[in-house]
């Protein structure tokens, strides 16, 4: 299964529909084209990898990509990535979090509509398995200074480096702007394994 048809936007998903195996699961939120989540789930066919694309052209880019190359550990949702990672991701169910080159929204005006904002390390840390991580890339200097400033003030995580070699794998979009001159910026951090102090308070009803 590629393309995942959701019963319901009101329930948590069950991985188990979604993937033949059970197996450690990564998910990218905004798969765009899906070069990115294809070459993972190519490359390490012991891990799930599950994406999520508002566009449906998108979506259905990456569901032929991943039907032609035989990959049943790849699946793709076409949904909001902000709502799907705060009402319909299981918690305590990823070892991985990959956010590239979200929309900037540019305009100061608009940064409310960015999806790395002060509550998404809260939401990523309730998806997140302890020591699980969230690896960002963006090109815009603004946008990658928000990132940094979310995060640091997030106690529930801690700064990394981007593994060598997931920074290899590139995006289409990514090799077009490095093309173009224009350099890849990078924020990797891990989910502490000690409890927090202060829990995620979520919404009644959806747990």
């Amino acid at each position: 299964m590629s393309l995942y048809a959701l019963p319901s936007i009101l329930k948590r998903i069950d991985l188990r529909q979604v993937f033949p195996c059970d197996q450690p699961l990564e998910v990218e939120l905004g798969s765009g084209d899906g070069s990115f989540l294809a070459e993972c789930a190519s490359r390490h066919p012991s891990r799930n990898f599950l994406g999520t694309e508002r566009l449906l052209g998108r979506a259905r880019k990456l569901d032929r990509k991943s039907r032609k190359a035989g990959l049943t550990n790849l699946a793709v949702i076409q949904i909001e990535s902000s709502y799907f990672l705060e009402f319909l991701l299981p918690h305590n169910c990823a070892e991985a979090i990959h956010v590239y080159f979200p929309d900037p929204w540019p305009k100061r005006r608009h940064w409310r509509h960015r999806l790395i904002n002060e509550r998404f390390p809260q939401l990523a840390a309730a998806s997140l398995r302890p020591g699980g991580c969230v690896y960002l890339r963006t090109d815009n200097a603004d946008y990658f200074s928000q990132i940094r400033q979310v995060f640091a003030a997030a106690r529930m995580f801690a700064e990394i480096e981007t593994p060598a070699e997931l920074a290899r794998i590139t995006t289409d979009f990514e090799r077009e702007f490095n093309a173009r001159g224009i350099p890849t910026l990078r924020y990797a951090c891990r989910k502490r394994t000690e409890p927090l102090a202060f829990p995620l308070a979520l919404p009644p009803g959806s747990a």
